[in-house]
């Protein structure tokens, strides 16, 4: 039985991908930062629904030292992570000329370094085994940019371009690194847009809608285990929204 960690795994996209893996019959490592009656209370749905093995870890994934701990249950519990999925994140709403060298390193310590620091940790047993797969959770905006949010944007064209890189690297290892990038999505990020700015986006949307975290959860599902020649690429799942 196979072992999926998921970064920000209590709710939206990351809760829905918890949801998918568990019903496939994977054991889940839930990573939260404050959301811990959401974590622990999707766990136990888990095994109520699926019987699936969950736990759930509070971690801060931008600190090399926490993210060790998280690896560390996450080992105690099942032996080791075969499937990364890299799904915390943050966004930033503001012109680039009022974003404070603060709120620029913050949000990359969220969305980058967090991918790194959990990619380094996962490899030693992924390489041992000679198999893996990590995906990355960027955004539409990583692939085309979004005006009033560079910040935000360049942060998840990073984890494109970190992806790529990924897969080149560590084929020969039998791991593979692949990267979804949700359009517009029904979750507590986009709650603050409004109605009638959600209701834009749906109008630009191709199927005439938002997206909900499970369709991109089936997405991450596809690129982690369903997919064993596809890596190295960046899937848009947004209803047709570029």
């Amino acid at each position: 039985m196979k072992t999926v960690l998921i970064t920000g795994g209590a709710k939206g996209i990351g809760g829905a991908a918890a949801e998918v893996f568990a019903a496939r019959g994977h054991n889940v490592v839930i990573d939260y930062l404050s959301s811990a009656a959401r974590a622990e209370e999707l766990c136990a749905r888990l095994y109520r629904e699926y019987g699936a093995r969950a736990v759930a870890v509070r971690a801060d994934v931008s600190s090399a030292a926490e993210v060790d701990s998280l690896f560390a249950a996450a080992e105690k519990a099942f032996g080791g992570v075969d499937i990364l999925v890299n799904n915390a994140g943050v966004s930033l709403l503001k012109p680039v000329d009022e974003t404070t060298e603060e709120e620029w390193d913050a949000l990359f310590a969220v969305n980058v370094k967090s991918a790194f620091l959990t990619v380094r940790r996962a490899l030693p047993y992924m390489i041992g085994k000679k198999r893996g797969s990590i995906v990355n959770v960027s955004s539409v905006w990583g692939l085309s940019g979004a005006s009033c949010e560079a910040a935000y944007s360049a942060s998840k064209a990073a984890l494109v371009g970190f992806t790529q890189a990924l897969a080149k690297e560590l084929g020969l290892s039998g791991i593979r690194v692949n990267c979804v990038c949700p359009g517009v999505i029904d979750t507590d990020m986009n709650a603050a847009l409004g109605e009638e700015t959600k209701r834009a986006l749906a109008e630009e949307t191709a199927l005439g809608r938002l997206g909900r975290a499970e369709e991109v959860a089936e997405t991450i599902y596809f690129l982690a285990a369903g997919a064993p020649f596809v890596t190295g690429q960046a899937i848009a799942a947004d209803g047709g929204f570029l």
